[in-house]
C-alpha cells in the first residue's frame, strides 16, 4: 500500500508528520484528519460542555509567556453560543498567570470529565476577555479517547481559589513541595503551541510517580494514543509548553512554564513505561504557585490502561 503523501494530509501540520513518520503511524493518523475540520459545536457537543464544571486554557499571558491554567464553574459556564463560538463564563482565579488574559489571543481548552473519563479539545482564538468572562472563535473541536484519565467525582470547594484568598508563590524553579506534588501527581495538563496553528490544550495521565523529576527539570514516558501526535507535534517545531498540576484534595496548583523537547530513548529501557521509546523532557523557567483550584475530589480511581512504571522514581531529590 503506498504511503499517503503530505497532501493527502493537509489536517495535519509539518511537526505532527514528522512525529508520525517518526513512530510509523502515518496510515493510521490519515484515517483522522476528518477530526481536524472546522468546529460544528452542535449536538451532542453543546450538551457536553453545558454540564461541565472544568477546562484548562492555554494561552500567553501580557509578557507573552505561555501558561496553562484551570476554568471553573457551575454547569452552564461553557456556552455555546453559535455553532463556532464558544462563552466562558468564568476567568482563571485571582493570582492566575492568565487572570488578566488579553483579548485577541490564540487558546486552546481541554474539557475533562473526570466522573465518565470524557474529554473534548477546543482551538481557537480568545476574542473578548473582561470582568464576565472569554468568548472563543473555535477553528477545531474534537474528543479524544479516555486513555489514562483517572475516575474522579468533582465538588464545589466555596470561598477558596476564585476569590485569590492566598498568595500565590512565583519563582524560577521547583521548590521541594513542588517536587513532591509532581511525583505522587496521576494526572496534568500540558499547553503547547505553533507559530501558525495556535495554542494547544492536553491531558496527561499515568499512576502517581509516571512524572519523575530530577535536578529540578521533569521528564515522563509517551504512551501509547491516538496516533495524532498534537502536543509532541507542536513541540517539535516549538519547544514551549506549559504544565498544570492539580492536587484535587487540597486545591494546589503549581503552573510550570518553559521548555520541552521529545527524546528517542529505545524501547524497552527503564522508565519506558509504555514501551514508545519516547520520553518528554521538560526544564521549568516560570512557576507560579499556590490555592487556586476551587474543587475538590475526596477518591480516586487509577485509569484502568495505565502501563506499570518500569523503574524506580524519586529516589533522586534535588533541585536546581
Amino acid at each position: 500500500m503506498t504511503e499517503p503523501t503530505d497532501q493527502a494530509l493537509t489536517g495535519f501540520h509539518e511537526g505532527e508528520l514528522a512525529v508520525q513518520r517518526a513512530a510509523g503511524v502515518v496510515q493510521a493518523a490519515a484515517g483522522l484528519t476528518r477530526m481536524l475540520d472546522p468546529a460544528d459545536l452542535r449536538g451532542g457537543v453543546t450538551r457536553f460542555l453545558a454540564e461541565r464544571t472544568f477546562a484548562a486554557i492555554t494561552a500567553r499571558d501580557a509578557d507573552g509567556t505561555l501558561w496553562i491554567s484551570p476554568l471553573t464553574g457551575s454547569p452552564g459556564f461553557l456556552h455555546v453560543a453559535s455553532p463556532t463560538t464558544l462563552d466562558v463564563r468564568a476567568r482563571p482565579a485571582v493570582g492566575d498567570p492568565l487572570h488578566d488574559l488579553p483579548a485577541n489571543r490564540p487558546a486552546g481548552l481541554i474539557v475533562v470529565e473526570y466522573a465518565t473519563r470524557r474529554r473534548l479539545r477546543i482551538n481557537g482564538t480568545s476574542t473578548r476577555a473582561d470582568a464576565y468572562g472569554l468568548r472563543i472563535e473555535v477553528e477545531q473541536a474534537y474528543g479524544n479517547c479516555p486513555r489514562y484519565i483517572p475516575r474522579r467525582h468533582l465538588r464545589p470547594a466555596p470561598g477558596t481559589a476564585a476569590h485569590g484568598a492566598e498568595p500565590v508563590r512565583r519563582a524560577h524553579a521547583l521548590a521541594p513541595d513542588d517536587a513532591d506534588l509532581v511525583r505522587r501527581s496521576d494526572t496534568f495538563l500540558i499547553g503547547t503551541t505553533h507559530p501558525t496553528r495556535g495554542n494547544d490544550a492536553s491531558h496527561r495521565g499515568g499512576p502517581p510517580g509516571f512524572v519523575r523529576v530530577e535536578d529540578g527539570r521533569l521528564w515522563w514516558p509517551d504512551y501509547d494514543g491516538n496516533n495524532m501526535f498534537n502536543t509532541l507535534g507542536n513541540l517539535h517545531v516549538d519547544p514551549t509548553a506549559a504544565l498544570l498540576f492539580c492536587d484535587f484534595a487540597t486545591g494546589r496548583t503549581p503552573h510550570l512554564s518553559g521548555r520541552a523537547t521529545v527524546e528517542q530513548t529505545g524501547t524497552g529501557v527503564p522508565g519506558d513505561d509504555d514501551r514508545t521509546g519516547r520520553r518528554v523532557r521538560f526544564t521549568p523557567e516560570h512557576v507560579v504557585a499556590g490555592h487556586l483550584l476551587p474543587l475538590r475530589a475526596d477518591a480516586v480511581t487509577p485509569a484502568p490502561d495505565n502501563p506499570p512504571l518500569t523503574d524506580r522514581p524519586g529516589q533522586v531529590r534535588r533541585f536546581g
